[in-house]
């Protein structure tokens, strides 16, 4: 198959739907869309390079919203219906409440858009499924209550990126995820895969039912589930 792969800035559902995304593209070919906030959000944990390891060749291209400016051009191949088949996954209560609504204004949601003008079915794997409370992971942190505010700084010195401001923060911005923090501290101020308990608002469980009045358009629970909808 040909696939069109999408990510959004969320990071609920994200390494699950790295590894469903490397299984795929080994038999597959499987083109990956990132939003600008995906792109950032992927180095926050430490999984851009496992993205853009799966990709290389023609339609096995990483595009990213970044260079694509305003036009979005390759989400024409869509529109012509030249993939089989559309992911987005994990999809951001953002990214969903402007596709209920017509608008098409980025990356992904023009994708989904020319995907339904192409006929080209759409799996859509939201993080606001269902309203209550839900566990997510956390990227890299700075535990305050941890921090010795040591002169220098461990962990800060073997940051490559310059991320870490020492007893303040971690510039996610910067940070690429590579754990280096984290063993050089030894107070364990530095923090990374912490489980916290986020709320679902019910606005944005509402727009994820709304999904499934598009035509083409199959919610999944899961990144698991994908395989069984191909």
């Amino acid at each position: 198959m040909r696939i069109a792969w999408a990510f959004t800035g969320a990071g609920h559902l994200l390494l699950e739907s790295v590894e469903e995304l490397e299984e795929l593209a080994g038999k597959h070919e499987v083109t990956v869309m990132l939003s600008r906030a995906a792109e950032e959000v992927l180095k926050m944990y430490g999984l851009y390079e496992r993205v853009v390891k799966v990709t290389g060749g023609y339609y096995r291209e990483l595009a990213l919203e970044s260079e694509q400016e305003f036009s979005f051009p390759i989400t024409g191949r869509l529109s012509m219906g030249r993939y089989d088949l559309l992911i987005v996954s994990p999809t951001t209560s953002n990214t969903i409440s402007k596709v209920v609504h017509g608008i098409a204004d980025t990356l992904v949601t023009n994708a989904v858009a020319q995907a339904g003008k192409g006929g080209i079915k759409s799996l859509i794997v939201p993080v606001d499924l269902e309203a209550g409370d839900v566990e997510t992971v956390l990227p890299s942190k700075l535990e305050l209550e941890r921090c010795e505010n040591c002169e220098p700084c461990q962990a800060a010195a073997v940051c490559s990126q310059g991320a870490i401001i020492p007893g303040t923060e971690i510039n996610l911005l910067k940070c690429v995820g590579c754990g280096d923090c984290q063993a050089a501290c030894p107070f364990n101020a530095v923090s990374g895969g912490r489980v916290i308990t986020i709320h679902m608002r019910q606005l944005d469980v509402d727009n994820t039912h709304k999904l499934t009045h598009l035509e083409g358009v199959s919610v999944l629970r899961q990144p698991s589930d994908i395989k069984n909808h191909m």
